[in-house]
C-alpha cells in the first residue's frame, strides 16, 4: 500500500514538472502568435509582451495581399517536402537494409563509406559546382530536393540499428526458406515492421525540407521556384527596403508597414503545418529514436 502511495506521489510530481516544462516550451510560440496580432507602433514603443497595448491585423492583411504568391510558395514547399521525404525514406531504408544483414559480404565497407560522409564533405563551393555544372539542377525545383538533405548518414545508421536490434534474423531466414527474394522480404517484412523508425526519419527529413532556405539561396534565382521560407525572407527584405531611408527616393520612406509584426506572422505561417502534423507522428518519433539510437 505504501509503495502504491509513493508511486502516485512520484507520478503526480512528474506530471507537475512535465507540465511546467511544457508551458515553458510553449511560451515562445505563444509570444510569436500574440506579437503577430499586435499593433506595429505599440510593438515598437512597448516591446514584445503577452499583454500588448493594442491589437491589429495589419500584418495578416499585408500577408493576405501577397496571398497568390504565398499559396504558390506553399505549393512548392509541400511538393518539395513530400517528394524529398518519400524519396529520402525509400533510399535510406533500402541502403540500411544490406548494412544490417550479417551475411552481406560488403556490409562493413558500405558502412565505412556512409560513416565517412559524417566526418568529411567537399564543402559549399565543390557542392555548388557539382550540382550546377554536372547535374544542371540550378534554378529548378530539383535543386530544393537533392542537395544536403536527400540522404543523410545519421538517418541511415538510425534505421540500420533498428533493423539489427528489432527484426529477428530467424524471421528473414524463414522467409528465404519459403522462397522469398530479398526485395520481397524488404517490402513485405522489413518495412511493415519498421513503422516507428520510418516515421522518425520522415519527421526529421520533412522538417529539414520544410525549414530549408539555404538551397533556395544558393541555387534558385527565379522567384517562381521559391519555397515558403525563401519567399518570406524576400517579403521581409522588401519591407525593410521600403521602410529604409533609401526608399525616400521614390517617396515611400514613411510608409506604415508592419515590419516587426510581419516577422511574427511569417513565423506563424511557417510553423503551422509542423504544428498540425507533429501530434500524429509523436508516438512513432519517440519509439523510433529510443529503439534506433540507444540500443546497439
Amino acid at each position: 500500500m505504501k509503495n502504491m502511495t509513493d508511486e502516485k506521489k512520484f507520478n503526480m510530481l512528474g506530471t507537475v514538472i512535465l507540465t511546467i516544462l511544457a508551458i515553458i516550451a510553449l511560451m515562445p510560440i505563444i509570444m510569436i502568435v500574440i506579437a503577430s496580432f499586435s499593433d506595429e507602433k505599440a510593438l515598437l514603443s512597448n516591446g514584445y509582451s503577452y499583454f500588448p497595448k493594442a491589437w491589429s491585423l495589419d500584418a495578416y492583411y499585408y500577408m493576405l495581399n501577397q496571398g497568390k504568391t504565398i499559396f504558390r510558395a506553399y505549393g512548392i514547399s509541400i511538393f518539395v517536402t513530400i517528394t524529398g521525404t518519400v524519396g529520402s525514406v525509400l533510399i535510406t531504408t533500402m541502403l540500411a537494409y544490406p548494412m544490417s544483414r550479417k551475411n552481406f559480404k560488403y556490409k562493413n565497407v558500405l558502412s565505412f563509406f556512409v560513416f565517412l560522409t559524417m566526418l568529411f564533405n567537399g564543402g559549399i563551393v565543390a557542392s555548388y559546382m557539382m550540382w550546377s555544372n554536372i547535374f544542371h539542377i540550378k534554378n529548378t525545383v530539383w535543386a530544393l530536393i537533392f542537395p544536403n538533405y536527400f540522404v543523410t548518414a545519421f538517418n541511415v545508421f538510425l534505421v540500420r540499428n533498428f533493423y539489427s536490434n528489432n527484426i529477428p534474423e530467424a524471421l528473414i531466414e524463414s522467409a528465404q526458406i519459403d522462397g522469398a527474394t530479398e526485395l520481397r522480404i524488404f517490402w513485405r517484412i522489413i518495412l511493415p515492421l519498421s513503422v516507428p523508425t520510418v516515421a522518425t526519419i520522415s519527421l526529421f527529413t520533412g522538417l529539414c525540407y520544410w525549414n530549408d532556405w539555404v538551397n533556395g539561396l544558393y541555387y534558385i534565382r527565379d522567384a517562381k521556384f521559391y519555397g515558403i521560407q525563401n519567399l518570406l525572407i524576400k517579403i521581409m527584405n522588401n519591407i525593410e527596403f521600403l521602410k529604409s531611408g533609401s526608399s525616400n527616393l521614390i517617396g515611400t520612406g514613411n510608409m506604415n508597414l508592419p515590419g516587426s509584426s510581419v516577422r511574427m506572422a511569417m513565423a506563424v505561417i511557417g510553423i503551422l503545418p509542423i504544428l498540425f502534423i507533429y501530434p500524429f507522428v509523436q508516438k512513432y518519433f519517440i519509439k523510433g529514436v529510443v529503439i534506433g539510437a540507444v540500443k546497439g
